[in-house]
């Protein structure tokens, strides 16, 4: 062959293996912190394909998941030439390209135990480091996962692309909790401050924007303003448990490396195993949930403040259907029906005497607010619906960040929800339903 055809053949394998590297979910020279790395994996690619005839998608797939590994791990970080002997030897002499791709895949599966996703990867995690290993991975998980930026809509794929110039990066790494905020808090050690676990990517004018203010401050609106499904997704890409601006900084450090090992590990076991398709969100019609009766995660309540019996607005009609929102909060969610009697006769919503449905709404939202608390408001989820030919409150509830107290006069009381009945517990039992359920 021609020194001009190896030429082309060469750059030919170059490009399909950096295309390897993307499949990974690795986009920017930025984000590759080991040249050798890179080295060393590309020689591997080539001995796939020169010495075991494999073909390049699978060697592109395959070189994708060790280069994954190699560069979370730091495999050839210390005494790289020694380490990548050590590999060689592992790989020659094998039967076929079958047992050549086995070995690799072995070294990967090997490497990345359950320990190490659990233990190793939070403890990599503990580190101010701008080049951490660790750090990159998880960017390229949020590539891979193909998340979008915090409280943007914008994907981080796009942020990175080469081909997308500006004045300025168009992704950066924001503090959560402010470099100004901490220190005012007495938080001084740059080290602490710039844990890579209190950055998270975000765009650059909402990141102008943030400045010091304090998460309390600046987060709860931007919660606020996103549906259940779209903070679950975002909290999820970017491991921030919830209520995570309430909790003291080094608790959410610990907490928030936990969760970014998690989301490389959803990145890695998409790498190699491919994800099913998610189930497809199904609605169910409040004729269906008539039908079916009240259950553990459906409750009829006929008003929300009026005594039927009486014909006056009664307190504890209102802390009735609250315990049963806040029973729903504190256990798995479900589903509380307004203008339904117990039986599932459909009755409407005009015996509670309100102007319109608005102030009907705002009624319900300041109930929750001032009793069982305001953070508990992007959890609860009211919307009205005709049903035989009167209107109907459907209030849907998730489960709850943490533990719903319920403001009855001077008592704090707590409910849960179990079979078809709302529970009160006191106590020590609540101490325990609290550890158990919110950790």
């Amino acid at each position: 062959m021609r020194d001009g055809q190896k030429a082309v053949l060469n750059l030919a394998n170059w490009h399909h293996f950096l295309d390897a590297l993307k499949l990974a979910g690795y986009r920017s020279e930025k984000m590759i912190s080991s040249g050798t790395t890179i080295i060393f994996s590309y020689v591997l690619y080539l001995i796939g394909l020169r010495d075991y005839g494999v073909d390049r998608v699978t060697m592109r797939q395959t070189i994708a998941e060790f280069f994954f590994m190699a560069t979370l791990t730091g495999r050839y970080t210390n005494s790289p030439e020694t380490r990548f002997e050590s590999d060689l030897s592992l790989i020659r002499d094998l039967a076929d390209g079958a047992a050549f791709l086995a070995r690799l895949r072995e070294l990967c599966t090997t490497t990345l135990t359950g320990d190490y996703w659990t233990i190793t990867l939070p403890s990599q995690l503990a580190t101010s480091a701008s080049r951490s290993p660790s750090l990159f991975a998880y960017q390229a998980a949020l590539i891979k996962l193909d998340a979008n930026a915090l409280y943007s809509p914008l994907k981080i794929s796009a942020m990175v692309d080469p081909a997308v110039k500006g004045t300025k990066a168009a992704l950066e790494q924001h503090h959560l909790f402010p470099r100004g905020y901490l220190e005012e808090t007495g938080i001084d050690d740059l080290k602490q401050i710039n844990q890579i676990a209190n950055f998270a990517a975000v765009e650059w004018p909402a990141n102008i924007k943030i400045g010091k203010k304090p998460p309390a401050d600046y987060v709860p609106p931007l919660d606020n303003a996103m549906t259940a499904d779209e903070r679950d997704r975002l909290y999820g890409w970017h491991a921030l448990p919830p209520l995570w601006w309430e909790l003291p900084y080094h608790e959410f450090l610990v907490q928030r490396r936990v969760r970014m090992a998690d989301v490389i590990r959803q990145a890695w076991e998409l790498l190699t195993v491919g994800s099913a398709p998610a189930a497809a969100v199904t609605s169910i019609a409040i004729a269906d949930l008539i039908a079916g009766g009240e259950t553990g995660a459906v409750e009829f309540k006929s008003t929300l403040r009026m005594n039927l019996h009486t014909g006056q607005v009664d307190d504890k009609i209102q802390v009735s259907a609250l315990k049963t929102i806040a029973g729903f909060l504190n256990a798995k969610g479900g589903t509380l029906l307004i203008g339904v009697a117990d039986d599932g006769e459909v009755l409407g919503l005009d015996a509670d005497g309100f102007q319109n449905e608005d102030k009907l709404g705002l009624h319900l939202v300041n109930l929750i607010k001032d009793r069982i608390g305001e953070v508990f408001l992007p959890y609860v989820h009211p919307h009205f619906q005709d049903e035989k030919g009167a209107r109907v409150l459907a209030i849907r509830c998730e489960k709850g960040p943490k533990a719903a107290f319920l403001k009855d006069g001077n008592l704090q009381r707590f409910f849960v929800r179990g079979g078809n009945a709302t529970t009160e517990l006191s106590g020590a039992s609540v101490t325990d339903y609290v550890k158990q359920r919110f950790g």
